[in-house]
């Protein structure tokens, strides 16, 4: 028999805040940590504006060696694992070190590291033949996402399993289901999972910039995500993390370990279409949310609130109210759907994890956290997107769902464990 899996604990680096609170409060404030870019001079670019995390890696308690070692995102994903740990009240002498997992999500890797030695290595980009002696020593972690695994692994002191999950901007909705499944098979008893991604960087922006994906309301960044508002013309490219402490629901009852939410169900699907394209009637991401429920065996009713993708492209947007509606039918419509994107911007590979962090404190606190900036719905997009204010309702069951470049549509189903949730 399958195990159950469990929320235990959580650790959050987004814009806005650092930590689970700070990010919760900028959430259920409606508040957004959109701006125009900061890390470099983005005026060549069509869009210029991100949500950056205000990140100081030494108040995080990182220490010089450790923040020289390792790429931005890595720093995220350790210090976000550490806030899961302290917060799961989890003795990790007291863990079996082989029965300890890691598993991060990423869809861009070491973006910023990568670039900067790159820029340093070809004299900004004038020679075509680089001179590795002129790299950082660490560029071979870089050029491998593996190292996120490994620098979690080794900051919680995990022999077990250990993965990095890389499928676009699913990735994060698909770490924390991979994480969950070790337990649910037995290959783990604790697994420390979740996503992290800082790609904020001049290759990044130009990239996004050249498919026109992103948004180039560069005059008023605060209200530059818009997901579901008519005049929403892109998305807003963000960074951060969120890493989890899954457990077996029994060994978390037995060691009475507060329990933030179970997870319930999870289903992928590809649609086998277009790198970038979407169909417009959501089939592939309804198949998802189907398989998903039958998976949990929820009845879809049962669901109180879906977390969004709702990138803010009018593709996306679409896309995936068609989705919600066939997969949900009638009850899509008495189902508050809010994008926190709208928020704390897109940070590919990471969102995923950071919006399972949003649905777990949504059912923990009973608020649905608001769309922000959504004042003007589109007409195509009619179902309730909790316009501008966090709305209080109780919760026994939430759906977040993904899309990725590639074709990838992810759902994954949480609920109020057994006795309430923490």
């Amino acid at each position: 028999m399958h195990r159950r899996v469990v929320i235990t604990g959580m650790g959050v680096v987004a814009p806005g805040g650092v930590g689970a609170k700070a990010f919760w409060e900028l959430l259920t404030s409606g508040r957004t940590a959109t701006r125009t870019i900061s890390f470099f001079d983005p005026s060549p670019f069509r869009s210029q504006v991100a949500a950056e995390c205000d990140f100081d890696p030494a108040a995080c308690g990182l220490t010089p060696v450790q923040t020289a070692r390792m790429d931005r995102a890595a720093q995220f994903a350790v210090v976000a694992a550490a806030e899961a740990v302290a917060d799961a009240g989890l003795e990790l002498a007291e863990l079996d070190p082989y029965r300890l997992g890691t598993v991060v999500g990423s869809a861009v890797g070491a973006t910023m590291s990568l670039e900067r030695e790159y820029v340093i290595a070809s004299q900004k980009g004038a020679r075509w033949l680089v001179d590795n002696t002129h790299t950082s020593p660490h560029l071979y972690d870089y050029y491998v996402p593996g190292s996120f695994a490994a620098e979690v692994a080794w900051s919680v002191g995990a022999e077990g399993p250990a993965a990095v999950v890389s499928t676009g901007c699913t990735s994060g909705l698909d770490a924390v289901a991979y994480a969950a499944e070790l337990i649910r098979e037995g290959s783990a008893d604790v697994v420390v999972g979740g996503a992290t991604d800082a790609p904020i960087s001049p290759i990044t922006v130009a990239c996004f910039d050249a498919i026109k994906a992103t948004t180039p309301r560069n005059d008023d960044p605060a209200h530059a995500s818009r997901p579901f508002d008519n005049s929403r013309n892109g998305f807003v490219l963000g960074e951060g993390s969120a890493m989890f402490v899954l457990e077996d629901f029994e060994r978390a009852r037995r060691r009475g370990a507060p329990v933030y939410a179970e997870i319930v169900g999870f289903a992928s699907r590809c649609n086998a279409f277009h790198m970038t394209g979407l169909r417009p009637d959501g089939r592939e991401m309804a198949e998802a949310i189907r398989s998903a429920l039958d998976f949990a065996q929820l009845n879809p009713e049962r669901i109180g609130y879906v977390n969004a993708h709702g990138s803010g492209t009018k593709q996306n947007d679409r896309h995936e109210t068609a989705a919600v509606k066939l997969a949900l039918k009638d009850h899509a419509y008495a189902t508050p759907m809010s994008s926190i994107k709208s928020m704390v911007g897109h940070s590919l590979g990471a969102i995923g994890a950071i919006e399972v962090a949003a649905c777990a404190l949504a059912i923990v606190n009973g608020v649905v956290p608001p769309t922000a900036n959504l004042h003007e719905p589109d007409p195509e997009c009619d179902l309730d997107y909790v316009p501008l204010e966090a709305r209080d309702r109780h919760l026994d069951a939430v759906l977040s769902v993904g899309s990725g470049f590639g074709g990838f549509q992810s759902a994954m189903l949480l609920a109020r464990p057994e006795g309430g949730a923490r």
